[in-house]
C-alpha cells in the first residue's frame, strides 16, 4: 500500500479471531449432525430428504463463501477508480461515479465475532457497496485510512467530497428498503418456528399434516407481503435513525 499516494490494495492481513472460527465450526457441526439425524430417521419422507439436502448444501456454501471472503476478496484503489472484488464477482467505479466513502457501524458487529466498523462506497444513485477488508479487523484505524484515501483521491475527481440533498435522499430510501427486508427476514424466522410448532401439534393430536404448506408456503408468503408493506411504509416515512445516519 502506497500510504502517500492513491495507489492502494486492501487484502486480508490478519487471521480471523478464534471466537469467530469456533462459532463457525459449531454452526457447521450442528448442521451436519442435524443432516445425519434426518438421514438416519425412520421416516424418509420427501420433506425430510429435501431438508437434509438443503442443509448440507447451505453448509458447503457457507464454508466456500467464508474461504473466498478471506483469500479472494480485496479492494484495489488506483488513479482511475476503485475496484471491489467480492467472493464471486467484482465491480469497478471511476472516480466520477463515486459519491462518498463512509465508515459505518456493522449491524452485527460485536468486536470479536464480526467487525464493528465496515467501509461502504456510495454511488450517485445512492446504492451502497461494501469495500472488502476495509474494516477494523484488518486496519488499526479505518477512519483515518478512509480519510487519507479520500484526500489522496481528491485530485482525480471532477467533484468535491460534499453532501448533495438528492443523493442523500436516495441513500435514506435505499437504507429504509434494506432495513425493511431485514426485519421481514427476522419476522419470517419467527413465523417459521410458529408453523413448526403447529406441525408438531398436528402430529401429536393425530390431525392430517401439511408440512409443505406450513413450513414453506406460509413463511414465504409472509416474507413477501410483510417485506413489501414495511418497505413502502419506511420509504415514505424513514425511521429517524436512518435520516441521521453518518
Amino acid at each position: 500500500m502506497d500510504v502517500g499516494g492513491v495507489e492502494r490494495e486492501y487484502r486480508k492481513r490478519r487471521k480471523l479471531p478464534r471466537a469467530y472460527l469456533l462459532l463457525l465450526g459449531a454452526v457447521m457441526l450442528n448442521a451436519l449432525l442435524q443432516t445425519g439425524r434426518l438421514q438416519s430417521g425412520r421416516d424418509h419422507g420427501g420433506l425430510q430428504i429435501w431438508a437434509s439436502g438443503a442443509t448440507a448444501l447451505l453448509v458447503v456454501a457457507a464454508a466456500v463463501r467464508a474461504t473466498l471472503e478471506q483469500y479472494r476478496a480485496h479492494t484495489r484503489v488506483t488513479a482511475v477508480g476503485i475496484t471491489a472484488q467480492w467472493p464471486l464477482r467484482s465491480h469497478t467505479w471511476a472516480w466520477h461515479e463515486v459519491y462518498d466513502i463512509r465508515v459505518q457501524p456493522s449491524p452485527r458487529g460485536s468486536g470479536r465475532l464480526a467487525p464493528q466498523w465496515l467501509t461502504h462506497l456510495y454511488d450517485m444513485e445512492g446504492r451502497r457497496f461494501r469495500l472488502p477488508h476495509l474494516d477494523d479487523w484488518q486496519l488499526d484505524d479505518p477512519f483515518a485510512e478512509v480519510s487519507a484515501l479520500c484526500l489522496a483521491a481528491a485530485p482525480y475527481r471532477s467533484l468535491a467530497w460534499e453532501r448533495r440533498p438528492q443523493v442523500e435522499e436516495r441513500i435514506v430510501r435505499r437504507a429504509a428498503g434494506r432495513k425493511a427486508w431485514t426485519w421481514a427476514a427476522y419476522s419470517t424466522l419467527a413465523v417459521l418456528f410458529a408453523m413448526y410448532a403447529v406441525d408438531l401439534w398436528q402430529v401429536a393430536v393425530g390431525r392430517p399434516e401439511h408440512p409443505f404448506l406450513l413450513l414453506v408456503c406460509v413463511p414465504l408468503a409472509f416474507f413477501g407481503v410483510f417485506g413489501t408493506g414495511l418497505q413502502r411504509y419506511w420509504t415514505a416515512r424513514p425511521p429517524r435513525s436512518l435520516a441521521q445516519q453518518p
